[in-house]
């Protein structure tokens, strides 16, 4: 069913819908320096040793509750619940204990999300076995297979799971060792020794598997998490069960009404990043939730399987990143029966990973607003892999999008100012104890007073009053000086720049170190190119769309228009080359979270930067017209 959009225009300012959520306030201490020293006026609560202590309990007081559904072929829900959950991972918890795997013989999930990467994970938990969940780009998308194989002789091995042995057969024989056991859901590999994933639950659990559940404490490994490789090959981010457990009641205290309400959550974020795997899943586990697993994504093609599963099921919490919350946009617009029954139950919308587009954010809440006669929050946090993730959270309403909150209880913030910005520096409980197997890694991410260097800036959002919240700045790596001396504050005008060439762009990387004025390496979208001039071929190839002249004058229309609204150097891009090749994963230029290495990009494409500034500008240069 669908109708008209709805009136985006809508002056009303409805009520809030009742929510219980953390109200957390901070106090300051400033030192001559100018260092600010942050934390939180509340006490963090106590919490548990390990995060399946969470899952006996809810075994034990809800266990006809579901926590897994999962599409089957059929198109149904494949549930389980929490008593089910429970005796499968003690059953698997018993085979991991027979082959003898530890920290040095840890295991490896190569697939995405599904039932059985659940419960493998919860039992090597339950039994203090490591694992360590991979980028299936890794093993699917890159060519040469180089941060696979250098994550294996990291981490030393001893077990690798695969749903479908099928799709993983080529990283599998071109990088796990002969001697290693393969998992797999189906499809055995039949050069490998191989189990199927239903016979780790075929034995019953034992006495061990109660033993080795009682020795897991807080800093028993849980997991290995690797960074997305930004600055070369990834880190093995250790994740103990304090970090995962105290971080957990972190968001416990911020989300207030889960303690009331359990969680309902439709989500697709993967679970080898640590906002899907430790922020959602853990979400869930904590505090007694149901998992819809969303086969979908936020990609053309992929995007129609989330909407499918929010037609069906009204989560009362939902997350996505920016780019998901943008290509749910069309649908949520159009779709009578997909708003309704998506905001039915909705008390809480929550973006992270990425800085959000002023114009989504508004959007959204308007949509929400005009659907269900109430405003429904659109808030937000940042961390990272190393914080476990949550280190900032915003609990109120705001007009900025880039307000990131303050940290909750137990974390205490270091901000140290540099060329105008407070760089932020963390520690606490939830904090990573380091990267395993790479001292010099370790001891350089953290300073002399044990702070972890979470390497963005920030700023006040009202400097006379910390408790508004910070705002974020991006990240210290990604800034440059203008030859002026002039800073540029990459974050801030990338998001301008793509908001102002909507749909026409998808990511930009900035250049202009040391240089008089600032240009841009564009990925254009190339279907929104196509589907702007219908003459052009849908199956027509990059060049001849980014060749094509009326795409090249509508971008210099753009331009134009940006440079003649922008206020100074630092704010405008000059310049810029569409690029006709995608950024490249093997290479370093894209991670495997689909997002744009800057440095990686400017460094491969150095040619392409240097003709940026050449003058006369080389014919593929667009340059606007007004003088900069």
């Amino acid at each position: 069913m669908s109708e008209a959009m709805p009136d985006l225009a809508s002056k009303n300012s409805p009520a809030v819908r009742a929510v219980r959520l953390g109200h957390p306030t901070v106090v300051t201490d400033r030192r001559a320096d100018g260092t600010i020293y942050l934390r939180s006026t509340e006490t963090l609560a106590s919490y548990p040793e390990k995060l399946t202590e969470r899952l006996e309990y809810w075994a034990a007081h809800a266990p006809d509750r579901i926590l897994f559904a999962q599409r089957e072929g059929g198109g149904g829900w494949r549930c389980l619940t929490y008593a089910e959950t429970l005796n499968r991972v003690r059953r698997i918890g018993e085979a991991l204990i027979r082959r003898e795997l530890s920290p040095e013989r840890p295991i490896v999930i190569l697939s995405g999300n599904d039932i059985e990467h659940a419960l493998l994970g919860l039992a090597a938990n339950y039994v203090g076995i490591p694992y360590a969940p991979i980028s299936p780009a890794y093993s699917l998308i890159s060519t040469d297979l180089a941060k696979l194989r250098y994550i294996f002789d990291l981490i030393t091995l001893g077990l690798v799971f695969a749903a479908d042995g099928d799709s993983y057969t080529r990283a599998i024989e071109g990088v796990a060792a002969p001697d290693i056991e393969i998992v797999v859901t189906r499809h055995p590999i039949p050069s490998r020794r191989a189990t199927q994933f239903s016979d780790l639950a075929a034995l019953a659990a034992t006495t061990a598997v109660d033993v080795a559940h009682a020795n897991v404490g807080p800093d028993t490994i849980a997991k290995f998490l690797f960074t997305s490789g930004s600055t070369g090959m990834p880190k093995a981010v250790v994740n103990t069960q304090r970090m995962w457990c105290s971080n957990q009641e972190m968001i416990r205290s911020a989300l207030a009404y889960f303690q009331d309400e359990p969680p309902v959550v439709v989500d697709w974020a993967p679970w080898h990043h640590t906002a899907g795997g430790n922020h959602n899943f853990g979400i869930v586990l904590y505090n007694g939730g149901t998992f819809f697993i969303d086969e979908g994504k936020p990609l053309p093609g992929a995007i129609e399987a989330t909407v499918r599963n929010l037609r069906e099921v009204a989560p009362n919490w939902y997350f996505n990143v920016p780019k998901g919350f943008e290509a749910l946009l069309p649908y949520l617009r159009t779709d009578a029966q997909l708003r309704r029954n998506f905001f039915s139950r909705l008390k809480v919308l929550w973006y992270a990973g990425a800085g959000i587009a002023q114009n989504v954010f508004d959007e959204m809440k308007q949509l929400a607003a005009n659907t269900c006669g109430e405003s429904i929050l659109f808030l937000t946090g940042l961390g990272s892999t190393e914080t476990a993730p949550y280190a900032f959270g915003r609990t109120w309403d705001t007009d900025r999008a880039n307000n990131i909150g303050l940290p909750p209880p137990g974390v205490e913030v270091k901000l140290v100012p540099m060329d105008g910005k407070l760089e932020a520096r963390l520690r606490g409980p939830s904090i990573t104890p380091g990267y395993w197997r790479s001292p010099i890694l370790t001891g350089n991410a953290f300073d002399e007073e044990g702070f972890y260097r979470l390497g963005d800036a920030f700023r006040f959002d009202d400097p006379a009053d910390p408790c508004r919240g910070l705002l974020y700045e991006g990240r210290i790596t990604d800034e440059f000086k203008l030859s002026s001396g002039t800073w540029v504050n990459v974050d801030r005008l990338r998001v301008r720049f793509i908001e102002e060439f909507a749909p026409l762009v998808r990511d930009i990387v900035l250049t202009g170190s040391d240089r008089d004025e600032i240009a841009a390496l564009v990925f254009p979208d190339l279907d929104a190119c196509r589907c702007l001039f219908p003459q052009l071929s849908m199956n027509a190839p990059a060049i001849d769309v980014l060749h094509n002249q009326r795409v090249r004058q509508e971008f210099q229309r753009l331009l134009n228009a940006h440079v003649k609204d922008s206020t100074g150097s630092s704010t405008r891009v000059c310049r810029v080359i569409l690029l006709d090749e995608p950024a490249s994963l093997d290479i370093g230029e894209i991670t495997d979270k689909g997002s744009i290495n800057q440095r990686a990009v400017l460094q491969h494409r150095a040619a392409l930067v240097n003709d940026l500034y050449t003058i006369p500008s080389p014919p593929h240069v667009i340059a606007a017209e007004e003088p900069c």
